[in-house]
């Protein structure tokens, strides 16, 4: 590894230190090493909450950790919004809901300014903060707003900072947006544009429950005392950790894999003849584009999976990525980045099996 990092070790309390200096690889374990036993503390404290769904859980960790924004989609009444509330409470965040509705307006999230009058008659405008202002904020239903509300979203999303008549306002730190989606019940909704998608790092998508977990949650929740969840992580030490993240090196196999797995699923008019990437196999050329697909992933997706390969290494107690942690993240970081043709689609083919097919090419 041999790269300078900041340093982060893990004090007597076992709190993670803030980084102070430029160390070396043996830093980079210890803090893993003290890293690695929060996320397994926050873990546990969700599963006293969310029955099974330890995918959803691993996939919503990994995007924090990454330190983006996610979007959750399933069927009503499979605990998203229980899942959000509880890894606010569980890694320390001031977090915030808002129900996306057609009428709702762009400065009923971002706030907005009033005028008001002091005791000497002046008047000023104060400005009010909206719901934006907060460290991690669930999008209730976010396609059943507008396109104009939506978009007021992007920027908060991007930049970490919103614009309210020409001055520029910081958003606390850390903030992630978690919105969530119904898959079944589209009248009256509106979808997300491209250029919002893009912006989530991970499209988690919410399954029903295995019998063994609704069988736990039936009982649990049905009989005696409500389960809580406790704090585990500080907004602080999330903060840290993922400064870790973005300091774990990343083997060339992962990166070459990243890169050839992105490049594959674009469409051809995006096909980039003769640059090729090397494979586990060897080195390659890449692929001249899939004629099934009318939008593919671009640079952003690589970026998505470059950090979560990494914040999943972590989750599962390792200190470097491996081509598995590409798979596992696949289809969370590419299945909404791309868009199948009207001939792909009359044909019965799924963005799934395209990217299953492309993963079993790594």
């Amino acid at each position: 590894m041999g790269m300078a990092i900041d340093h982060k070790a893990k004090n007597s309390a076992g709190a993670l230190d803030t980084p102070t200096s430029v160390d070396t690889e043996g830093d980079v374990v210890a803090r893993a090493e003290a890293a690695i036993e929060r996320i397994a503390a926050a873990r546990r404290e969700i599963g006293h909450v969310i029955y099974g769904q330890e995918a959803v859980i691993e996939h919503a960790l990994v995007a924090i950790l990454s330190g983006g924004h996610a979007l959750l989609v399933g069927l009503p009444g499979l605990a998203k919004t229980l899942l959000v509330d509880t890894l606010g409470t569980v890694l320390g965040l001031d977090d915030k809901r808002v129900q996306f509705t057609p009428d709702l307006l762009p400065a009923d999230i971002l706030g907005s300014e009033i005028l008001e009058e002091d005791e000497n008659g002046k008047r000023h405008f104060r400005f009010l903060k909206g719901p934006v202002f907060c460290q991690l904020l669930m999008a209730d239903e976010i396609n059943r707003a507008s396109p104009r509300t939506q978009s007021a979203l992007l920027q908060a999303m991007q930049e970490k900072q919103v614009t309210i008549a020409g001055k520029r306002y910081e958003l606390p730190h850390p903030f992630h947006v978690l919105a969530t989606q119904n898959p079944i019940e589209q009248e009256g909704t509106y979808p997300l544009p491209e250029a919002q998608l893009d912006r989530f790092l991970l499209q988690i998508d919410i399954t029903y429950p295995t019998l063994e977990a609704e069988r736990a949650m039936l009982v649990a929740t049905t009989t005696g005392k409500k389960a809580t969840a406790s704090q585990a992580i500080s907004a602080q030490e999330l903060e840290n950790i993922q400064s870790l993240v973005r300091a774990m090196p990343v083997g060339e196999q992962v990166v070459d894999g990243i890169l050839s797995l992105v490049r594959s699923a674009r469409p051809s008019a995006a096909g980039s003849k003769g640059l090729g990437v090397a494979q586990a196999g060897g080195d390659v050329s890449a692929e001249e584009g899939r004629k099934d697909l009318i939008w593919g992933p671009g640079p952003r997706a690589a970026q998505a999976l470059m950090l979560g390969v990494r914040a999943r290494a972590l989750i599962d107690g390792r200190f470097a990525p491996s081509l598995d942690d590409v798979a596992a993240l696949a289809p969370a970081a590419l299945k909404h980045r791309m868009a199948m043709s009207f001939h792909a689609r009359a044909e019965g083919q799924t963005i799934e099996a395209i990217i299953a097919e492309l993963v079993a090419k790594l």
